[in-house]
């Protein structure tokens, strides 16, 4: 694996336990994404898009091949390793944003950094920076539930860059907003990307969305092409 390959996956395979035999959704996944790429993977619903992603961010293990993510092999990690992977390197941003309406907007961005334990007051300190980086900086006070829907998806993707991971996966981060709003969002990452240099890794039916990104990818079939 070079210097400048963050992820490598050979022959990776996913198998589900179904009625009456496994259900294969993956079969013979292999992918390079390089350090600050952007790469969008697209798909039809149920073609494993999700699963994949889940593979990448350590929350799912695949029946076979190999994962190699920043030079270390996540198949051999055990939950703890792979727990601190997941908090340390790797940012998550959904389709819902999953903020906590007990805490502030602040709170929120700033959650990663409590889990990791580094400290209130350094992990707020690192919220402020976060907030600024999305254009939410106005509202860091606010409980997130008087947020709108485009500010709420801002709170989650400044909570997913806090520890300034080393990629960013995010699983339908348009898939819940307006048009005009998503592609708010939309140029946001796009944005990131650029001025961060951080690996993007987007799974999307949003074709605006995969168009800003990179390299396209489509998973058919269990398996991974390059679209044009």
């Amino acid at each position: 694996m070079s210097n400048d390959q963050l992820y490598e996956l050979s022959n990776v395979g996913k198998c589900f336990a179904g009625p009456t035999e496994e259900v294969k959704v993956l079969t013979r996944v292999d992918l390079n994404v390089c350090r600050g790429e952007s790469v969008a993977i697209l798909g039809a619903s149920g073609s494993g898009k999700s699963t994949l992603l889940h593979i990448l961010g350590t929350l799912d293990t695949p029946s076979s091949g190999t994962v190699i993510f920043d030079g270390r092999h996540l198949n051999r990690l055990d939950d703890q390793e792979r727990a601190k992977v997941r908090n340390r390197d790797i940012g998550f941003v959904f389709q819902f944003h999953h903020l906590l309406p007990e805490f502030n907007t602040l709170e929120n961005v700033a959650m990663p950094g409590f889990i990791a334990g580094i400290g209130r007051e350094k992990s707020l300190a690192l919220a402020e920076e976060a907030v600024s980086q999305v254009g939410l900086a106005q509202r860091k006070d606010f409980k997130v539930t008087t947020l709108s829907g485009g500010e709420r998806q801002r709170a989650a993707i400044a909570r997913s860059i806090l520890l300034k991971p080393k990629v960013l996966l995010a699983d339908e981060p348009t898939g819940n907003l307006d048009e005009k709003t998503g592609r708010n969002i939309g140029d946001l990452l796009v944005s990131l990307n650029r001025d961060l240099g951080m690996t993007f890794v987007v799974v999307t039916h949003n074709v605006e969305l995969a168009g800003a990104m990179r390299r396209r990818l489509e998973l058919r079939s269990g398996e991974l092409y390059a679209q044009q």
